[in-house]
């Protein structure tokens, strides 16, 4: 059971996928058309222990629309491979842009009303366009992107949390969304579902945060999130990763 309190946040919540001019993430409006960052920060990335990566991301409203922008740098590479998503005021993709220097680029946007990706390699020099049956509204959830998902969490917490007249809180039911992954080349389904409050110790520190499951073809991580509603961890137990918020 989710509380009245957390309602009115996951609506906020919303109101952000949507981007309406919030004065809780904005103290003026002057402020929001400049840009108001609603997060940032870096990822840490770790396998078996030993970090492998880090991605430093950070989401950002406008009055026109949001952007979601992330830099993913291995341990042992000098390249950097970057992202940026920009979602309009409905909360549908305007454009999806992943590149890295000397590999190439991927752009995802809409066409008609479906979406299509244009995949350019650097070597060998070649393009390709593929199309997808898929709404506008899909969610991009690309590869090494962790910050992606905390805005499919977003969405899941604002759209599921339905309060009745009388009801002390909600109950979240699981839900499933359609994907894209811009650097497979594909879409997928992944089905989220809330698992309840738990106390995790994350690098000393106590933490009372709340719990989620992604779960698809071939997908099963398990997401904890603080009382801002920011993830914290991230545990791929099939793949021995862990990702911590630094």
């Amino acid at each position: 059971m989710i509380s009245v309190n957390k309602c009115r946040l996951f609506a906020v919540l919303l109101l952000f996928l949507t981007i309406v001019p919030l004065s809780s993430f904005a103290s003026s409006k002057k402020a929001v058309a400049a840009g108001q960052v609603i997060d940032s920060g870096t990822f840490g990335i770790y396998i078996k222990g030993k970090r492998v990566a880090s991605e430093k991301f950070e989401i950002t409203q406008t009055a026109d629309m949001s952007i979601a922008k992330a830099e993913l740098r291995l341990e042992d590479s000098k390249s950097e491979q970057k992202a940026e998503l920009q979602l309009a005021s409905n909360g549908n993709l305007i454009r999806y842009e992943w590149s890295e220097s000397g590999k190439g680029q991927v752009v995802v946007e809409p066409k008609d009303e479906f979406l299509v990706e244009h995949v350019t390699l650097a070597e060998p020099q070649k393009s390709a366009e593929q199309p997808f049956v898929l709404p506008i509204s899909t969610l991009v959830m690309d590869d090494g992107f962790f910050s992606q998902r905390e805005l499919l969490l977003w969405r899941y917490l604002a759209t599921q949390c339905q309060m009745k007249p009388g009801d002390k809180g909600c109950t979240l039911a699981s839900q499933q969304y359609g994907v894209i992954v811009p650097r497979q080349q594909t879409s997928a389904q992944i089905t989220v579902e809330f698992k309840g409050s738990q106390k995790l110790n994350i690098k000393g520190v106590d933490m009372d945060l709340q719990r989620f499951e992604l779960h698809g073809e071939g997908y099963d991580w398990t997401v904890w999130i603080d009382p801002s509603y920011k993830i914290q961890k991230i545990a791929i137990a099939e793949e021995s990763t862990e990702v911590y918020r630094d």
